[in-house]
């Protein structure tokens, strides 16, 4: 079975997927000297709404995303408010 993993390659996880595609905006980012301009960060919150909304019902608004330069180091923060109602988590299997 582990040979066919190998040839056919392991499904990721959309958490896994997203931590990538975040990764490489922050490096073409840094690449083109722009990682300390908000330019892309509508567009990445946008995108953090629509994967997390597919594990927990969030309002737009409990979504925070900034950029905060701390010396020589660059920190991508992201705040979100979590449903105190444990219903409001969607259930994924599979």
């Amino acid at each position: 079975m582990s040979f066919l993993k190998f040839l056919l390659g392991e499904k990721k996880s959309s958490a896994s997927v997203a931590k990538e595609r975040l990764q490489l905006i922050i490096t073409h980012e840094r690449r083109e000297g722009t990682a300390s301009a908000p330019d892309f960060l509508p567009q990445l919150q946008k995108d953090l709404i629509e994967v997390i909304s597919k594990y927990i019902k969030i309002n737009p608004e409990d979504l925070k995303v900034n950029v905060d330069k701390h010396g020589n180091l660059e920190v991508l923060e992201v705040k979100i408010e979590m449903p105190q109602d444990p219903r409001d988590v969607i259930a994924k299997v599979g």
